[in-house]
């Protein structure tokens, strides 16, 4: 029983809401315990309030950095609250104040993710004040300072749990990234595994476009886990422990690129090899290696020992099945089975991946362990992020005068029609207006659905259950529910935190008369949303589609590049390398979020847009594909002279795609590349001048993925053409916004930012 319990609790401590729920029960429970202390029920709700704000506010690092963020979290919630007590008996100062504050705070987003969700954690604790006051009756009672402090009292208290916590657990976030980092690999691989299925008929395209979408969500926790390392490691890069998350942080990166390996056409090995069981083979391996990774997880996260012999056995059957099919001397296999001994010396290559993962120790370290630091090195890299983003092309700007207006007119709203309980409707499109139309319409919709049901089992718990005592602690759960729940599962967040304001507000006043007002408040709010979204510069994600497009194949044009100059000089896994590789899935990620986000869109504006755009996500999720097998194979031979044909049409390639690439960002006719592809393909057909008569000759395999690239050429520029095609929805504003910018403000600011932070990264 005693095993069991304590298994039990490994289980709860591995659980990534876990820590954070803990932290916000200890500061929901220390506010309980001094109102009730202080026989002063009325104390909960500003330090609730606080508290509220200030994990909203937390953000992932180092205790040290933990500390320099929250200092800066309570100076502005300082000055937030205390600007609301100011202004809030004058509406035609508080106004203007409330827009301009708001437009200010999301522009600093821009800055960096740490300042966005402190400014947004800084509106939300404003808005937070205002109904505060108004349940003072509107007034601060002759004590300008009072609720205020209160108010940041409440956050201090969660921010020095939030610091202890840091410096008590610092690794176990890394821990936690890194195990979800290896579960996303899994589900990668056995995603993977489904096209190699052999049968006829099947809807490869689905299932390209499920593998593209996942691969956004390895790319994600890829990020988060360099992230968590890199600010764990500054100045402390003698941690054994923390060398061992590297390790498994570039192990991670090599199985990715390896796992996104494409070597031949899926069809074509499908047809030839329709009645042999070795793509069968490829299969059960990749699934194999997918669980491997998933147990590898499940292993860091219980520090258990790391099985993974029944992948070990399915490599040992792909090989003998590979061996027998050499063994019938097939002259029309001879280039499939090429590309298959590649495929199973890549995989092979991966299974040795995930055996080192059981020991990263023993590994040895990297050459060049640098990461790329992404944040600003400097007041004025700061403020050059911003100001580029001061544009209508910029999804950054046009969010911040969104957000600003839907904020005024909501507060004019309830000063013309005078609610009780008002203020509800400005948190409510706080929390419910979002970049674009497809996440506000889900937020909209699990919004109201949540508050409706929150409403509910609040009034039923107030009514059951009438002991101010019971009801504080209805709070503290509710509290705690919201928090565990508010990433992914909304709508149980948004009745979590229902309940904890009518079970709190309840026992300094009527619960039961906040019901309705909150009710209509949250529509009010919703709808204010929902209109500010379509209507005022509406971020249609249609219309900057061929700029992610082509942002997404210039940096696979990049990649490809850097692969081909590693083919020239040697391997070395450096950080121009290692940068170009994840820059080209980023943006290949980014290319997904924007599909997706199209199809929450109304029919009218996404029209055939999301069609063509998942067929060109999958031409360049392929190419992807072939572009990491070749990057896979780096190392394999020693370059000589008789290569640089070779090289210099492999430039060619790069050229043409960069061609596309310009055409479509600028949204001109793209390039005739028929002609081009031909003359790459038969350079790249032709018989290695080193070759000799063996069917594993690397310059072969070589070059049989650059012919695979080459013929990437005329289905991308088919491909790009299309959404070229497309009618010009751009209003005048969005336009001249084009015509001033010429591109993205938010890709200018992170082209102008990483070349001037690659010439001298900071090391971790």
């Amino acid at each position: 029983m005693s095993d069991s319990f304590s298994h039990s609790l490994r289980q709860l401590w591995t659980l990534d809401k876990f820590a954070y729920s803990f932290r916000v029960f200890l500061a929901f429970s220390g506010a309980i315990a001094l109102s009730w202390s202080q026989d002063q029920i009325a104390l909960a709700i500003p330090l609730f309030l606080g508290i509220i704000a200030s994990a909203l506010s937390e953000t992932d690092d180092n205790w040290e950095g933990r500390v320099r963020a929250l200092l800066v979290t309570l100076v502005c919630f300082l000055v937030a609250s205390s600007s609301v007590e100011l202004l809030f008996p004058w509406p035609w100062l508080f106004a203007p104040g409330l827009a301009l504050s708001a437009f200010t705070f999301i522009m600093l987003g821009a800055v960096e993710q740490r300042y966005a969700t402190i400014a947004s954690a800084t509106l939300i604790l404003s808005v937070y004040s205002m109904i505060n006051i108004e349940q003072h009756g509107g007034t601060t009672d002759g004590n300008f300072w009072h609720q205020p402090l209160l108010l940041v009292a409440g956050a201090a208290w969660y921010g020095l749990i939030s610091v202890i916590w840091c410096a008590l657990f610092s690794r176990q976030p890394v821990k936690q990234s890194m195990a979800q980092l290896y579960r996303e690999l899994g589900e990668y691989l056995i995603i993977k595994a489904t096209l190699f299925e052999p049968l006829r008929g099947v809807d490869v395209e689905s299932r390209r476009v499920a593998l593209a979408r996942q691969n956004g969500r390895v790319v994600t926790a890829l990020n988060q886990a360099k992230e968590m390392i890199f600010r764990r490691l500054e100045g402390q890069r003698g941690s054994r422990k923390l060398n061992r998350y590297l390790r498994l942080y570039f192990i991670a990166q090599d199985i990715h690129e390896r796992v996104s390996a494409s070597h031949y056409p899926y069809s074509a090995l499908s047809e030839a090899f329709f009645h042999h069981d070795v793509l069968f083979r490829c299969q059960r391996l990749l699934d194999q290696q997918g669980r491997a990774c998933k147990r590898l997880a499940k292993a860091l996260l219980l520090r258990q020992p790391f099985e993974h012999g029944q992948s070990e056995q399915a490599l040992e059957d792909l090989r003998a099945s590979i061996v027998y099919l050499r063994a019938q001397r097939n002259p029309a296999w001879t280039p499939l089975l090429r590309s298959l001994q590649a495929l199973g010396r890549n995989l092979a290559t991966l299974e040795d991946q995930l055996s080192s993962a059981h020991n990263p120790d023993a590994v040895a370290d990297q050459k060049d362990a640098t990461l790329f630091n992404r944040s600003p090195r400097s007041f004025k890299d700061a403020w050059e992020r911003i100001r580029l983003n001061l544009t209508p092309g910029s999804p950054t700007f046009r969010h911040a005068l969104r957000l600003s207006t839907a904020l005024l007119v909501g507060y004019g709203v309830l000063h013309l029609v005078h609610p009780t309980q008002g203020y509800w409707i400005l948190l409510t499109t706080l929390f419910v207006c979002r970049p674009n139309f497809g996440a506000t319409r889900r937020f909209l919709r699990q919004r109201i659905v949540g508050t409706v049901l929150g409403l509910v089992v609040g009034w039923a718990l107030i009514s059951l259950f009438p002991n101010p005592l019971i009801q504080s602690l209805i709070a503290v759960v509710a509290g705690v529910t919201f928090f565990a729940n508010r990433e992914k599962h909304y709508v149980i967040a948004t009745a979590a935190i229902t309940t904890l304001v009518l079970s709190s507000f309840n026992q300094v006043g009527d619960g039961f008369d906040l019901i309705l007002p909150r009710l209509i408040d949250t529509l009010i709010g919703a709808l204010i949303s929902g209109l500010a979204v379509f209507f005022i510069l509406p971020d249609w994600q249609g219309r900057r589609l061929h700029k992610v497009a082509a942002t997404a194949l210039t940096n696979s044009t990049l990649y490809l590049r850097e692969i081909i100059h590693q083919y020239e000089a040697g391997k070395q896994d450096d950080l121009a390398y290692r940068l170009a590789r994840r820059n080209a899935h980023n943006a290949d990620a980014a290319l997904s979020t924007v599909l997706a986000n199209m199809l929450q869109e109304p029919g009218h504006y996404r029209k055939k847009d999301a069609d063509e755009g998942f067929r060109f996500l999958v031409v360049s999720h392929t190419l992807l594909g072939y572009l990491s097998a070749l990057g896979a194979h780096r190392g394999t031979l020693t370059p000589s002279e008789a290569d640089a044909e070779i090289h210099a049409a492999a430039r060619r390639i790069a050229d043409g795609f960069d061609s596309i690439a310009a055409s479509l960002a600028s949204r001109q006719p793209i390039p005739e590349l028929k002609n081009e592809q031909s003359a790459l393909m038969a350079i790249f057909e032709q018989e290695p001048a080193a070759a000799q008569d063996d069917a594993d000759d690397e310059r072969r395999v070589i070059q049989t993925q650059l012919l695979h690239i080459s013929r990437q050429l005329v289905p991308m520029s088919e491909a790009a053409g299309r959404l070229v095609a497309r009618p010009d929805e751009e209003s005048g504003i969005e336009k001249s916004a084009k015509d001033a910018s010429g591109t993205d403000a938010a890709n200018v600011s992170r082209e102008a930012t990483e070349p001037a932070l690659k010439k001298d990264p900071e090391k971790a």
